[in-house]
């Protein structure tokens, strides 16, 4: 039988864990599914073994080396991922709302929010993270930043903190008409930070499209169904953001930013201490924030 989604992770956590150990026309079909994802998993294994440039039972032998008996099951996971991508919140207040347990709201959804930071945390490479924050560092790099309806705010807390630490980061709105003039000064080997959890959007998708095609480095924060921009990312973390509401959890997501500005402020300490020297001056001379009584 095939493991469940939450033990194996989605199927492009396991096409990303397993790829190394794959046979050579393994990788070809593992990589035709991942830049085609999840369409190319739709269509019938021969379809897909034509598409990808191999033979069917190289098909088979991959869908079994992810943890699923065969092409039927790996297709059904495949399915339940897309509906969860599109699940809204009404129908997800519905599903959460069935045979609800009798412990306080408190208590189950901490207990949720816990066991997302636990997995998100769990699935994060060490090395993609350090070289995704020694990136973010780099003074020489603009970053730009972007997120969806939801995600917006993550992305404003984003920019406002990593501004105080180093220059040049900026905040870019989804619409599209804010675009040209960020994407006429992008250089290559600029940052785009895109936010996109489900159900995505298809303009931060385009923008994400765009940077990419100018010699942006993209780095992509998402869920565990994963952004369509994934395809144009250098670097993606998928977060856990399921808890019993109608709406998904940005918890971890912020967890996640916060560890990576922790981590940008520790490789850029001297710069980022001399910064924060001089903006603390401004607040004071701008009498910004009110003294404590003592």
């Amino acid at each position: 039988m095939s493991q469940e989604p939450e033990a194996a992770g989605t199927i492009e956590d396991r096409l990303t864990q397993r790829f190394d150990a794959l046979t050579p026309a393994e990788r070809l079909l593992a990589g035709h599914l991942m830049r085609n994802f999840p369409v190319a998993g739709l269509a019938s294994m021969t379809h897909l073994a034509k598409e990808a440039g191999v033979s069917t039972p190289t098909v088979l032998r991959l869908v079994q080396k992810l943890g699923f008996r065969g092409y039927p099951d790996f297709q059904t996971q495949l399915r339940g991922e897309l509906e969860a991508r599109l699940e809204s919140p009404l129908s997800k207040h519905a599903r959460w709302a069935g045979g609800v347990p009798q412990t306080h709201i408190l208590n189950r959804f901490a207990d949720a929010v816990l066991d997302n930071l636990t997995r998100t945390l769990g699935r994060i490479d060490h090395a993609d993270f350090d070289a995704c924050a020694a990136m973010l560092a780099d003074p020489q790099r603009r970053v730009l930043v972007t997120g969806g309806r939801i995600t917006q705010a993550l992305a404003d807390y984003l920019v406002t903190q990593l501004g105080i630490v180093r220059p040049g980061v900026v905040a870019l709105p989804s619409q599209s008409r804010a675009w040209p003039s960020a994407l006429l000064e992008l250089r290559p080997g600029d940052v785009l930070v895109a936010f996109d959890i489900r159900r995505y959007e298809s303009t931060t998708l385009q923008l994400a499209e765009m940077a990419a095609e100018q010699g942006a480095e993209v780095v992509l924060i998402t869920d565990p169904w994963i952004s369509p921009i994934s395809a144009h990312a250098r670097f993606r973390f998928a977060a856990q953001i399921e808890v019993p509401s109608a709406w998904d959890s940005t918890t971890a997501l912020l967890v996640l930013i916060e560890t990576l500005l922790a981590a940008v402020q520790e490789l850029n300490w001297p710069q980022a201490q001399e910064r924060m020297t001089r903006l603390e001056a401004l607040y004071e001379r701008a009498s910004l924030f009110r003294r404590g009584k003592g």
